[in-house]
């Protein structure tokens, strides 16, 4: 009785951090929809603007770019997928991280398919420019990551 409980129990969390992912994608979308029109905001003095920058590379501006680098990480993105869907060992929290990765790479590699770019919005001061999906992804291998150091 106890393993049907923790299941559902699971279950509710996963939907409600589902739930949570598609709202950060919706927004992310949302505002690369609003940077498209050349919209320039200071959001926290000149240290976080809101302005839009096309990413024809890899995170960070690595410079990696071209049609091979989209399809690699389109199968990326699938053993990501697969992996997510037959891992049933995982935690919840680790199954939600591996949707926000899913989810943000996969607003990323909608902007390569359709502008050629990942469309990029919020710039800080020194550092460099980058978009919700982007923060999905980085939280998301950060947690995996988190969660393997405590494992060892």
């Amino acid at each position: 009785m106890k393993f049907i409980v923790d299941n559902k129990l699971s279950q509710k969390k996963m939907a409600f951090w589902f739930l949570i992912a598609i709202f950060f994608v919706i927004l992310d979308r949302f505002l690369k929809i609003i940077s498209l029109r050349d919209i320039n905001l200071e959001l926290v003095s000149d240290w976080l603007k809101f302005s839009l920058a096309k990413n024809y590379f890899i995170a960070f501006s690595i410079p990696l770019s071209g049609i091979l680098l989209n399809y690699a990480i389109f199968l990326i993105i699938i053993l990501i997928l697969f992996n997510f869907l037959t891992n049933k060992k995982q935690s919840a929290g680790e199954r939600s991280a591996y949707l926000f990765i899913i989810f943000g790479a996969a607003s990323n590699l909608f902007d390569r398919f359709k502008y050629g770019y990942v469309i990029d919005y919020l710039s800080v001061k020194w550092f460099t420019v980058f978009n919700i999906a982007d923060i999905m992804i980085v939280c998301a291998i950060f947690y995996l990551l988190l969660v393997e150091y405590k494992k060892k």
